[in-house]
């Protein structure tokens, strides 16, 4: 069965100036996101993941290369009628739902201020109806439509984000770890009501986290990122089980085992990073498989697995 690609990313780089140092946050990295999956992007704080989704979603003006979605180029939209259509199409959850809610607004204005800007649901009645069946799919109620963001928990302000994001029935969604700042117990309630969403609505997602366990459980593919650069790209199963690169090695070495005996013997693997020459590229190791590298390094690497 053909895959239909809904998001192509071509060597995107996004630089920052801080005086007369360049940070190179997203350097040089490529990937496409197929309809209706969940690609995981995964690596540590500062590795540039969760500028990758800004970038992807439009909130910066890149430095180069080209994001292409549903056949378009992002950066290039010029009339008002695609800008506005982008913005229905991609939505955004947002790392912490404490920041990311106007504690001014109640749940149902949070909801429908994108009905304002986008002209939908001017009917009163539809407009309310629409927030309450918004509000019911991500688990909460219509009585919530009249309460603040400071009214919340921390999980039932996230479900609210959710809410908002799918407000504009959108096709895709980047989900900017959008359970780390949740309790353990909240985390498996919001990545199940994601997935269940996905499969109700169709939604194509791209998962950002750092906790590798629960990207697993959620991705069909992931992506490992460190230092703005996409070091190994697979389907989920492969990365976990067959990890080719050092860093994803390590990574994954690290993941806590809820076994006490088990957790004693885990052997943690430290990474030492290696620059690559301007001629690393990727090489498929297995099926949809890719490691960034050079001939030779990826060879030994796939050697010692």
């Amino acid at each position: 069965m053909t895959k239909n690609k809904i998001l192509e990313v071509k060597a995107l780089k996004q630089y920052f100036q801080s005086g007369s140092t360049t940070i190179k946050a997203v350097d040089n990295i490529s990937f496409d996101v197929y309809e209706g999956e969940t690609l995981g992007l995964v690596g540590e704080s500062g590795c540039g993941k969760s500028t990758t989704g800004r970038s992807i979603i439009n909130l910066y003006n890149i430095t180069a290369g080209e994001i292409i979605f549903k056949g378009k180029n992002v950066h290039t939209n010029k009339s008002k009628k695609e800008k506005q259509q982008f913005n229905r199409e991609m939505q955004m959850i947002f790392q912490d739902p404490y920041a990311s809610l106007n504690p001014r607004m109640t749940a149902g204005e949070i909801i429908s201020e994108g009905f304002k800007i986008h002209g939908l649901y001017r009917n009163k009645q539809e407009r309310q109806k629409k927030i309450y069946e918004l509000l019911h799919a991500v688990g909460l109620n219509s009585e919530h439509a009249n309460r603040y963001a400071h009214e919340f928990s921390g999980g039932q302000r996230q479900r609210l984000g959710i809410a908002r994001a799918l407000s504009l029935d959108p096709s895709f969604i980047i989900a900017d770890e959008p359970i780390s700042a949740l309790d353990v117990s909240i985390q498996a309630q919001v990545v199940n009501l994601l997935k269940d969403l996905q499969k109700e609505r169709g939604l194509t997602y791209l998962f950002i986290a750092h906790d590798l366990s629960m990207v697993k459980y959620i991705s069909d593919r992931i992506a490992v990122m460190y230092r703005g650069k996409i070091l190994e790209i697979g389907k989920a199963d492969d990365i976990y089980h067959h990890p080719v690169h050092p860093y994803t090695k390590s990574l994954l070495s690290a993941i806590p085992l809820p076994d006490p005996l088990s957790e004693q013997r885990r052997v943690r693997i430290p990474y030492e990073h290696q620059e690559m020459p301007e001629n690393a590229t990727y090489y498929e190791v297995d099926e949809e498989h890719f490691v960034y590298g050079t001939e030779q390094v990826v060879n030994t690497w796939i050697s010692s697995r």
